[in-house]
């Protein structure tokens, strides 16, 4: 049974940083594409970040493009997104995504960009 779970959401400061966790189960993530999307209020999810199988080569939305880094540590079978310099815009539910088989998607973790 596949299972994706975040966590590390939080409400932040503008210029602060938070370090997004995926625990994956039933499947092994470095055989399958990983990704992070996120969802504003009001808006549609859009796709932040994501690493591939082979070679784990990384893409990124333009607007979180150094600033965000997608990795994974196949031991603990986990994705993470480090979040530097976050921005109120960067408010958001953010999802870890994969495709094994079918489309699977956590619960979301909220992150909150605030003074």
């Amino acid at each position: 049974q596949v299972q994706l779970v975040e966590s590390g959401g939080g409400l932040v400061q503008p210029g602060g940083s938070l370090t997004l966790s995926c625990e994956a189960s039933g499947f092994i993530i470095s055989l399958s594409t990983m990704s992070w999307y996120r969802q504003a209020p009001g808006k549609e999810r859009e796709l932040v970040a994501g690493i591939s199988t082979v070679g784990g080569i990384t893409n990124y939305a333009d607007s979180v493009k150094g600033r965000f880094t997608i990795s994974r540590d196949n031991a603990k079978n986990t994705v993470y997104l480090q979040m530097n310099s976050l921005l109120p815009e960067d408010t958001a539910v953010y999802y870890c995504w994969t495709n094994w088989g079918r489309n699977y998607w956590g619960q979301g973790t909220q992150v909150t960009v605030s003074s």
